[in-house]
């Protein structure tokens, strides 16, 4: 991660067969996460603030308060705040049989990369992506 970044556990497994992880996390501003994908996927609910998120190859889009938007299996995407306020977001994920394995976590953002204008906002977006 680039920047000051938060997190707090909400929901975990309790039972072996227990998938679902939630957690909430922020992010100060120009804040973000590396590039990385989710064995399962992930929703990503904005509770604060707006979110900037591209996923590898697309646009950078923002994602508002109230919105949320899902990245699929093995799909490389990051995601931050703005640089000029924090954000605060609902992270879903479904563990794999090996919860190691959950999450893959790359490089990081290049400055350029995150700077890049956004394009759109998600509800424009066919696949929120």
């Amino acid at each position: 991660m680039t920047g000051e970044v938060w997190s707090e556990l909400i929901v975990e497994p309790v039972e072996d067969d227990h998938r679902m992880v939630v957690g909430r996390v922020r992010f100060a501003p120009k804040s973000r996460t590396a590039w990385h994908s989710h064995s399962r996927g992930q929703f990503l609910h904005v509770l604060a603030g707006v979110a900037l998120m591209q996923s590898r190859g697309g646009e950078v889009i923002e994602v508002h308060a109230g919105q949320t938007v899902y990245t699929p299996p093995g799909e490389e995407h990051w995601h931050g705040a703005t640089p000029d306020s924090f954000m605060e977001h609902l992270a879903m994920i479904e563990l794999c049989d090996d919860a190691a394995n959950s999450n893959t976590w790359l490089e990081l953002v290049s400055d350029e990369v995150y700077g890049s204008s956004p394009t759109r906002n998600a509800v424009t977006s066919a696949a929120g992506s």
